[in-house]
Parts: C-alpha cells; sequence; structure tokens
C-alpha cells in the first residue's frame, strides 16, 4: 500500500468520525434536558440556537450555540493535528455536513451549520473566525435579523479566506463549499426577508 494511498484512508476515516460527531444536534438534545419543545417541530423548525432562543431563553440558545462550534471545533482540531491541504479540508467539512444531514435522523432535520461552521474555522484559521464573528455582530446590530447576518457572513467567508490566507487553495475551497450550502439552506430565510416576514432577534415564538 502506498504512503498516499494511506494518508487518504485515514482521511476517510476521519471524515466518518467527525461526520459522527457532527451529526449530534445539540439542539434537540438542550431542549430536553430544559424541558422545551423539540425545536425540530416548533418555533421556525430549524435545531439552531436562534430557533432555541426564542424557545427558551439565552442559556438555552447559549448552550446550544457553545455545543454546536465545538461539534465545529473539535474534529477539525484533531484533524488539524494528522493532515494539511486537501485532506485536511475533507475532514474539516464532515461536521458542518453532519449538522445539515444528521446521520441520527435519517440525514434529515438539520440545521444550517452557521455555528458549527464558525467553529470549524475556530480551528483551522481563527483570524478568519474572528472577522465572520465581527460580520455576523454588524448585520445582526444594524437589521436585528439572524438570518441576514448569517448569509452576509456567508458571503464574506472566501473572501476572509483569500484576504488573510492567499494561495492556500483547500481553504478557500472550503470557504466556498461552506458558504454556498449555508446560502442553500437559507433559503426560506431569504424569501421571508425579501417578503418582509422574517422573524427578528429576540423575538419569542
Amino acid at each position: 500500500m502506498s504512503s498516499e494511498l494511506a494518508w487518504w484512508l485515514i482521511t476517510a476515516a476521519a471524515f466518518v468520525a467527525a461526520y459522527a460527531i457532527g451529526s449530534l444536534t445539540s439542539a434537540v438534545a438542550v431542549a430536553r434536558a430544559m424541558g422545551l419543545p423539540d425545536p425540530r417541530y416548533h418555533g421556525s423548525g430549524n435545531p439552531g440556537a436562534t430557533n432555541i432562543l426564542r424557545l427558551g431563553g439565552k442559556l438555552s440558545a447559549g448552550l446550544t450555540l457553545a455545543t454546536d462550534i465545538l461539534k465545529g471545533t473539535l474534529p477539525a482540531a484533531g484533524a488539524l493535528l494528522w493532515l494539511e491541504g486537501w485532506q485536511l479540508s475533507v475532514v474539516a467539512a464532515a461536521p458542518f455536513l453532519g449538522h445539515l444531514f444528521p446521520l441520527y435522523s435519517g440525514f434529515r432535520h438539520g440545521g444550517k451549520g452557521v455555528a458549527t461552521g464558525l467553529g470549524v474555522y475556530a480551528a483551522l484559521a481563527p483570524p478568519v473566525a474572528g472577522l465572520l464573528i465581527a460580520t455576523w455582530l454588524v448585520v445582526a446590530g444594524v437589521t436585528r435579523y439572524s438570518s441576514a447576518a448569517a448569509l452576509v457572513a456567508a458571503v464574506s467567508l472566501p473572501l476572509w479566506s483569500a484576504l488573510w490566507y492567499p494561495g492556500q487553495r483547500p481553504l478557500l475551497a472550503l470557504g466556498v463549499f461552506l458558504a454556498a450550502l449555508l446560502i442553500y439552506r437559507h433559503q426560506g430565510n431569504i424569501a421571508r426577508l425579501l417578503h418582509g416576514e422574517e422573524s427578528r432577534m429576540g423575538r419569542k415564538s
């Protein structure tokens, strides 16, 4: 067996493990622990921190947010110890994909990936993660729409990656991939924003 093939087999095993970690639905676990309605079937129907905020308040939302970020950070940080380049980017995408298409619920009822994607970049490219947080905070502060802030941050992700890490094509490709999926998962939010029907932050379900 060639060394290159061996490394790709290691990459495949790491991808599966990272996907499994990403598939853990933090919002559902927090909701059950705190006696809240299942976020997959109440509020906006999205198992994420914003919906949990509407359903249960700041503490439950904070726990959901922290756990979703860690789902991205821990697998990406682990991969960073062993892999680099394209192999690292492939494994780093796995927890994000697991969050969107969770293994344990038949690849359905996944979240939109904002916090988990941030967690991935917190491990791989902390300056980019900081810029994404700043972008989100500015847009959310101005518009009071979490979805609008997430969309602008998603669009800015490849830009920040290219500016801070020029020439690192695997990292840029990862940013484009995550941004495209984030926008795709926000199709309903985009439609509601255009029609003035999107819920603002802090509004109870």
